[in-house]
């Protein structure tokens, strides 16, 4: 990825299935999706945090285990039920005071095509729909739910010096 990019991203922002979980997806007895964890990107993503970049989720899904999954890696911004993605980018423009050159958006289906249209780094994992890989600029050599966010949050914290470093690093 383009290194000056990279160096300008002030905001991350990630859909769920098919990204930060898999895009199969067991149902519980109940109907309710189980879903995927990956433990690498998890920490990438509280990393970015204490680095002091949000993190962010829109994220189609309404469980509410995924609002407590990444509350406990510090995201503030867990949007869950969204129903349309750019009316929910846009209020985290403003949130943030941001302009679309400064964000990275990583979606994987027809939902996130909208924001990905927009943002300055439209990423998407290996299997993403062949539309969305169309409109990447980096097509992640992992798969959704296998270590596609840690790629890339890990490439934006090497180009803005704050990956590694000191302490902080070492630990969750």
């Amino acid at each position: 990825m383009n290194e000056d990019l990279l160096r300008r991203i002030a905001l991350l922002i990630f859909d769920v299935d098919g990204v930060l979980s898999r895009q199969t997806i067991p149902l519980g007895n109940d109907g309710v999706p189980t879903r995927t964890a990956n433990i690498h990107d998890g920490y990438a993503m509280q990393l970015a945090i204490k680095r002091g970049l949000p993190v962010a989720i829109i994220s189609g899904a309404k469980t509410d285990t995924l609002r407590v999954r990444y509350q406990g890696l510090g995201l503030q911004d867990i949007h869950l039920g969204v129903a349309i993605k750019i009316d929910c980018y846009n209020q985290l423009l403003k949130k943030y005071g941001l302009a679309d050159e400064q964000v990275l958006y990583m979606g994987d289906d027809i939902p996130d095509y909208e924001v990905m249209a927009r943002c300055a780094l439209p990423v998407c994992p290996c299997d993403a729909a062949p539309e969305i890989r169309a409109l990447a600029r980096y097509v992640s050599p992992s798969q959704g739910g296998e270590g596609c966010v840690r790629d890339v949050i890990e490439q934006v914290l090497r180009a803005q010096g704050k990956w590694m470093g000191d302490k902080e690093a070492f630990g969750w």
